[in-house]
């Protein structure tokens, strides 16, 4: 009798699962956006483009990305979406982002790295700032940190940030009865969040889990009784803890 027949084994390969960001590129020069469009990882979706202002509100609202990569010297195209003929800033990152789109993060993306141009981006609501002399994949991995939330700079431009909204002369370092509320790594993580470390960076540099360092952030805002990252890190400049 022949010998019984057995199916072949396949083997099946299952891709690991990329979550796609919807992006719109706003900046004045065609170029720049072409190039910068061709050089995004493949997990990055550009689904609009804008060359001013006035063009990036009716794209922003037309496509409604995740993510606005935005120069910061953006011309108005028309005068009456900045907030002042001198606004600049991503023409005050669209007149404050919220009445675009709400779900929307900016990220500032410029030549400049001069402290006032990355202050007042970040005044107007913007989530980060990089230069414009990053890689693709720097830009790539900057988007997916502020689609989920997180703040990106580079340590020298997290400085200006920290400066512009640090301490005044004559405050006092944090009591100690504030820091008692946290663990000693909820100060750890505390720390690097309000330096603006996205969440990677945080488990990276502390050999913890992604999951371990939410669950930390949330414990760190739940305890000093803040909303968001934003007030964290204004908090531990305001106590002189970075």
């Amino acid at each position: 009798m022949p010998a019984a027949r057995h199916p072949r084994r396949r083997r099946f390969v299952v891709a690991e699962a990329t979550v796609t960001v919807r992006v719109v590129i706003v900046d004045d020069h065609s170029i720049f956006r072409s190039g910068l469009r061709a050089d995004l990882d493949a997990s990055i979706e550009v689904v609009g483009e804008a060359a001013d202002a006035v063009a990036a509100v009716e794209v922003i609202e037309a496509t409604r990305p995740a993510v606005v990569l935005l120069d910061v010297h953006l011309p108005a195209g028309g005068g009456t979406v900045g907030t002042a003929p001198d606004a600049a800033g991503g023409e005050a990152v669209i007149r404050g982002a919220s009445p675009v789109v709400p779900t929307t993060r900016f990220l500032a993306l410029s030549v400049s790295d001069a402290a006032e141009d990355v202050v007042r981006v970040i005044r107007a609501g913007a989530r980060g700032y990089i230069t414009k002399g990053s890689s693709g994949a720097e830009v790539s991995r900057a988007v997916h940190a502020v689609a989920d939330g997180d703040a990106v700079f580079s340590p020298r431009l997290a400085g200006f940030v920290l400066d512009a909204f640090g301490a005044a002369v004559g405050e006092t370092a944090a009591t100690s009865d504030e820091l008692d509320r946290l663990s000693a790594r909820e100060q750890e993580v505390m720390r690097l969040i309000a330096r603006g470390y996205a969440y990677k960076e945080v488990a990276a540099e502390l050999f913890i889990s992604m999951k371990t360092v939410e669950s930390h952030v949330s414990a760190v805002l739940r305890k000093l009784q803040l909303s968001s990252r934003y007030e964290l890190t204004a908090w531990a400049s305001e106590r002189r803890l970075l």
